[in-house]
């Protein structure tokens, strides 16, 4: 049985509460399939659901366990279930969309070991983890430092568009004024094997920005692991990636 499940139905109770989403699979380790649920309420004609609450039904017992969210609502709430820490048991991680032009989301990863919730990652922690500047330099270029990590990045702009680059900069390369960016809270955070041992990683994506929100000038990239009780960086490393352009 695939235990890797999404189930968006309809299903709605006489609370008005609904099923967002199913996946299957033993998440408390005692080898009995468990079923593992977010409900909540959803608005007439609206795709946006409130209320979202994690309950997992105990597959030997089928006692339900209710597990409050933070963040209880969100676009598209969906279950990923998957070993994480390497107990050889399922974990549960939520992730549900904010919607709007930021393009962030709500990403929680529960164990359920003994029918024992603990959160082992919070994307509210996570955006708490790292303090960077963005800044734009001279000759078309932008550096971004992760000051928690003391590390650096240098992109490039002088391929960008000729209209983009004259409202920063002279003609001589040099900036107009100072100028500065930032990088978002946490968009995407995909669960990923890197080294295929099926044990899950994570891979954390948050937008580089320019100007205003919709100059995006980049992806900050960050693989982490679960060693010693906690998620910490993959190879103790983060990236920078650009986008290419066309015709140059």
């Amino acid at each position: 049985m695939n235990k890797h499940v999404y189930n968006h139905s309809e299903w709605r109770s006489g609370y008005g509460y609904f099923i967002a989403a199913h996946a299957q699979g033993d998440v408390n380790g005692d080898n009995i399939q468990d079923h593992i649920y977010l409900t909540g309420q959803k608005l007439k004609d609206s795709p946006y659901v409130t209320h979202i609450t994690l309950v997992i039904q105990d597959g030997f017992s089928n006692q339900l366990y209710y597990i409050p969210l933070s963040t209880s609502q969100g676009y598209q709430p969906r279950i990923f279930l998957g070993d994480f820490t390497g107990n050889g048991i399922d974990d549960i991680l939520i992730s549900m969309n904010s919607g709007g032009s930021g393009g962030f989301g709500y990403f929680y990863l529960y164990s359920f070991v003994n029918n024992q919730a603990v959160l082992l990652f919070d994307y509210e922690k996570f955006n708490e983890w790292f303090e960077y500047t963005v800044t734009y330099k001279d000759q078309y270029q932008v550096e971004i430092v992760n000051q928690t990590l003391e590390l650096s990045y240098l992109i490039d702009l002088s391929n960008r568009d000729s209209a983009y680059l004259a409202e920063i900069y002279n003609e001589n390369g040099t900036l107009k004024q100072p100028l500065n960016g930032w990088v978002s809270g946490l968009n995407q955070l995909y669960p990923i094997d890197f080294d295929g041992n099926g044990v899950y990683e994570l891979y954390a994506l948050q937008r580089l920005i320019g100007r205003y929100s919709a100059d995006q000038l980049g992806l900050i990239q960050t693989p982490l692991a679960f060693k010693n009780g906690q998620f910490e960086l993959l190879l103790h490393n983060q990236y920078a990636a650009v986008p290419g352009v066309k015709g140059r």
